[in-house]
């Protein structure tokens, strides 16, 4: 059989800043005779420290592009891939403009040998591509292999170089895609987008795309490893939830504001849409996280440091888990369950107090009890430590008789996700059938929105409401009207003279009447 092989290719250009590189436009001093003629005794003390100062930083060197790609400039370079051959070199290697190439050759009986291989995610055979050439997913797990430390910021010989952004211009070969797509992509990221040509067809592809702007080489890579596969519109191998990672890991940082940011998700988790809608909710978390972090805070909050300075305010979510945590170690329960765990970051603190005999964490998402594992390091945990932990599906939309009973039943951050019609079936799940001896809610002060800068609407796009305060203590009265409780409230994080705190708990404890009422029934039905 004739084996026949095909190719994608992209290329990476660094261009020091020449108002940079150039010491004369930097300083006229050091221009020479062309600048204003002065004599050396007569520039101060201060002035000739300064120049000395400048002298001793490094020139913009292009040739630095080596270093953040970790490939020398000087050599080319090869790895083999599970499908091909990845080769990079360098067409042009100055100290004022450098390229680094990456040719991937594609052998497609390689491909279709790959026991995770995608056949459906080409038209035609897995030995036939009917887009050979094109950038494709293919591409994007090239560049994530020969340029892995790159797209992980790590130098250690220069720590800080990877943090520097450059004029950078990146060329990729044959884009399946039109030039009002591909601009609607990049050029939220602060990217010029040129384009050689419009396809013929939507089915034919864009011959030549070329990015440029200022950027760090990381920030660049991982953006084209999200975006090639979503211009592509398919990838070469079945997707599963750990792409959910590895989405959130390489663009957690600008997707969340990304005016695509939908389409971008459906097309790069293959329109799953469970996984689209964990993805969506987590990515949703981390904006609200920012948010919050942006939000002002008051001196004295957090712990002073070893000089004695004020002390640095803890972010609003670590603070709403400790409010949360000394709540629940002053019921002194031996039974908690945290209904809508996610990752779990209440259930490992819980799990260190040696006096919680059981600790139950529910989630109606698989994907996230999964990171609850994870997180947890359930795999590693002693075995006596792990028997005290239930993980397990479940939701407030009905009767679960696993967290009956519990001494506290937590609900952090969660009823605000909830429809109205959803709440009122939570109540009676938890308040009713569940019947805790507590329950500790926390939940947005909308009153506190108005300190948010920038912040339209409300703090999280999955919110169906926020409750003010008069509102959270008004539907607090309610729960305890209709279920047999009292209630205490509490302020999270700092409170303002005039709008509260934001972040509110209350802390809600059966009636004994009630409870003893429940137990005298339960006995005679026995």
């Amino acid at each position: 059989m004739v084996r026949h092989t095909e190719a994608m290719f992209f290329s990476l250009t660094l261009r020091t800043d020449p108002a940079v590189a150039d010491p004369a436009a930097a300083d006229p001093a050091a221009a020479g005779t062309d600048a204003v003629a002065t004599d050396a005794a007569e520039v101060p003390a201060a002035a000739a420290a300064d120049a000395a100062a400048a002298e001793a930083v490094p020139t913009p060197d292009a040739r630095d592009l080596g270093h953040l790609l970790h490939k020398h400039p000087d050599r080319v370079h090869e790895q083999k891939l599970a499908f091909g051959t990845a080769r990079v070199f360098y067409p042009e290697a100055d100290h004022d403009s450098c390229t680094a190439a990456l040719w991937v050759e594609v052998d497609p009986v390689k491909l279709s040998q790959l026991s995770s291989f995608r056949r459906d995610s080409f038209s035609l055979s897995g030995y036939i591509n009917d887009r050979k050439w094109a950038a494709s997913s293919l591409l994007a797990v090239a560049l994530r292999r020969v340029f892995s430390t790159a797209m992980a910021g790590t130098l250690t010989s220069r720590p800080a170089l990877p943090r520097q952004e450059f004029a950078l211009e990146a060329t990729i070969a044959a884009v399946p895609a039109a030039q009002p797509e591909i601009a609607a992509l990049f050029e939220p990221l602060g990217w010029e987008v040129d384009c050689d040509s419009e396809p013929a067809t939507a089915d034919t592809v864009t011959p030549q795309v070329t990015l440029r702007g200022r950027s760090t080489v990381q920030a660049l890579l991982n953006q084209l490893y999200v975006l090639i596969p979503v211009l592509d519109g398919g990838k070469h191998y079945w997707v599963d939830e750990s792409e959910i990672d590895k989405l959130l890991d390489r663009a957690g940082s600008w997707l969340g504001s990304h005016p695509q940011r939908e389409p971008i998700m459906r097309r790069y988790l293959a329109e799953q849409r469970s996984y689209v809608r964990t993805a969506r909710t987590r990515l949703d978390a981390r904006v609200t996280e920012r948010s919050e972090a942006a939000a002002p805070r008051s001196e004295g909050t957090g712990t002073p440091d070893s000089d004695g300075e004020p002390p640095t305010p803890a972010p609003l979510r670590a603070r709403r888990l400790a409010a949360v945590l000394d709540a629940i170690r002053r019921l002194r329960p031996r039974t908690v369950v945290d209904l809508g765990c996610g990752e779990g970051a209440l259930l490992g603190p819980l799990l260190d107090d040696p006096r919680m005999a059981r600790v139950l964490g529910t989630d109606v998402s698989p994907s996230e009890l999964e990171r609850a594992r994870r997180r947890l390091g359930l795999d590693r945990m002693p075995a006596r430590k792990a028997a005290r932990l239930e993980l397990f599906q479940s939701s407030l939309g009905y009767v679960d008789d696993r967290i009956a009973g519990v001494d506290v039943a937590v609900l952090m951050e969660v009823i605000e996700h909830l429809d109205p019609a959803d709440l009122t079936t939570a109540e009676t799940t938890v308040f009713r059938h569940a019947a805790p001896d507590h329950v500790v809610v926390t939940t947005p002060n909308s009153d506190y929105n108005v300190l948010y800068p920038d912040l339209d609407g409300m703090r999280h796009p999955d919110h169906r409401f926020e409750l003010s305060r008069a509102g959270f203590a008004a539907w607090a009265e309610r729960i305890c009207v209709e279920h047999g409780y009292v209630v205490d409230f509490h302020d999270v994080g700092d409170a303002h003279p005039d709008v509260g705190p934001p972040t509110q708990m209350a802390v809600f404890s059966r009636r004994f009447d009630e409870a003893l009422r429940d137990d005298t029934q339960t006995e005679g039905a026995a």
